[in-house]
């Protein structure tokens, strides 16, 4: 049940969200919201993977 809510959100984050990488931004230059997102993005998408 879980991973099927973390897979579902994945989807809209891929969909809604901003993505970083193909604006091929510096992390070292982002700004705190961004930062945000891209911990956000990445605690998503771990939790869809996980077995």
């Amino acid at each position: 049940m879980k991973k099927n809510i973390f897979k579902v959100l994945a989807k809209v984050n891929k969909a809604v969200l901003p993505s970083f990488t193909k604006k091929q931004l510096d992390i070292t230059k982002a700004s705190k919201i961004q930062l945000a997102i891209i911990g956000w993005r990445a605690y998503v998408t771990m939790n869809a993977l996980e077995e």
